[in-house]
């Protein structure tokens, strides 16, 4: 009996069809990618995470083909022909292309095609939800306690594990401790073999037999000796040193500060944690190394975690200068700016006290601003804007690439402003 083994070697061997996939993807990008945004703005914010069914015209997915075109005479028989004989014109089919394929008239008559209906997977929807985006003004700080690390070459040592072994070096010892360890005898070898070369050159009369016997005894006795010094051995052996080098780090923290004053409604509401959720997605998808502060105010702020901030239905008055003065105490306690690239997002529907809108522009122009690489800020409102987002208008223009504004009318627009905040600068 033959035992066969098959070794498949093929990359993706537990996914063949992954390469394909990704080619197709790519060809169509563009209808995916419009499916991925219309179908942003019409999931709740409990499953903005699953995938989603893609359907693509089937016109759009025609692969050209060569073929015989319609010029010239041509001699056809048809079998089955009960109609016409030779030298009668055919006349044209009346209505259609006769085909019926497409994606949206029905056909009187023939046969039609569907569109063709895939689904992509929740990392393929994710990845084109959130491509082409970015942190701006994102900076390497300096080295603090828990800055990257990454491992460097440190040179050879003596002991390590078999996967860290450096072969040349390893060779290149016991290539040396060869010599080293036999080169007297090596010498002493050359030297016999040229005495017994003379001497197999002399007259067989003149030889000394006795000496040459010896000598033959001892290249054999030097040869063996030789021989047996073994290829390698353990203490040749070098292994590659790593060593763990800090790096600078490029970790960052977001600060979402949100409205829940009584002037928000609930459609509101729903619609600014819609944009948060979209802003928590995508950082925990393309930044490791990201903290996330979420703070809620209405006529105080308060630091919550998580679930809290996208589920309380807490209320009250507004004093939006609440949030940022707890912002700007986290940073002094928790963020320094030199270890730390600080973004904050802050979503209202523009509605405060008319005395603090001023000093929310003092506090920002002042104590914010200096301190954080990007602040956005979103109104969420249909009616015109209140006095928070023209007090906001000044510190854009001293922080043009600093800060941002825009503004959310319905749920239409929370993918598209979401974009336009952080969409990638090409330099």
């Amino acid at each position: 009996m033959i035992n066969s083994y098959v070794i498949d070697r093929r990359l993706n061997g537990k996914n063949k069809s992954a390469v394909n996939r990704r080619r197709f993807l790519e060809r169509y990008r563009k209808h995916i990618k419009k499916a991925v945004n219309e179908a942003v703005n019409k999931r709740s914010i409990t499953d903005m995470e699953h995938g989603e069914s893609i359907s693509i015209p089937t016109e759009d997915i025609h692969e050209p083909a060569f073929g015989h075109g319609h010029g010239g005479k041509r001699n056809i028989i048809n079998p089955g022909n009960k109609e016409f004989r030779a030298g009668d014109r055919v006349r044209k089919p009346q209505g259609g292309s006769g085909q019926g394929q497409g994606s949206g008239d029905a056909s009187g008559s023939g046969e039609g095609l569907d569109d063709f209906t895939f689904t992509i997977t929740q990392d393929e929807f994710l990845e084109f939800l959130f491509e082409d985006l970015e942190l701006p003004n994102l900076e390497r700080k300096e080295l603090k306690e828990m800055s990257d690390h990454v491992y460097r070459h440190a040179g050879h040592t003596s002991q390590g594990v078999p996967n860290r072994i450096n072969i040349v070096r390893s060779l290149r010892n016991a290539h040396a401790r060869r010599i080293a360890l036999s080169g007297k005898s090596r010498r002493r070898l050359k030297q016999l073999k040229g005495l017994v070369e003379q001497e197999l050159a002399k007259d067989e009369i003149l030889r000394d037999g006795h000496s040459l016997l010896a000598w033959q005894a001892e290249i054999e006795r030097l040869d063996q000796k030789i021989r047996r010094m073994p290829f390698i051995d353990d203490f040749d052996l070098r292994f590659n040193r790593n060593e763990r080098v800090p790096v600078p780090s490029n970790a960052a923290v977001m600060f979402c500060l949100m409205d829940i004053s009584g002037s928000m409604t609930q459609n509101t509401k729903d619609m600014a944690k819609r944009f948060f959720l979209l802003l928590y997605m995508f950082l925990r998808r393309n930044y490791e190394k990201i903290e996330v502060v979420f703070i809620r105010h209405h006529t105080s702020a308060k630091e919550v975690d998580e679930e809290e901030f996208f589920y309380s239905r807490e209320t009250g008055g507004t004093i939006v200068s609440s949030a940022l003065k707890m912002m700007g105490d986290v940073i002094n306690d928790r963020y320094p700016p030199s270890a730390w690239n600080i973004y904050a997002a802050q979503a209202s529907d523009g509605d405060n006290w008319n005395d603090d809108s001023p000093l929310c522009r003092e506090l920002l122009a002042k104590t914010i601003m200096p301190l954080v690489q990007y602040f956005s800020y979103i109104e969420i409102t249909p009616r015109d804007h209140q006095a928070l987002w023209h007090a906001y208008e000044d510190v854009r223009t001293g922080f043009p690439d600093q800060f941002a504004m825009e503004q959310i009318i319905d749920p239409s627009d929370i993918y598209p402003v979401f974009r336009q905040l952080f969409q990638r600068k090409t330099t």
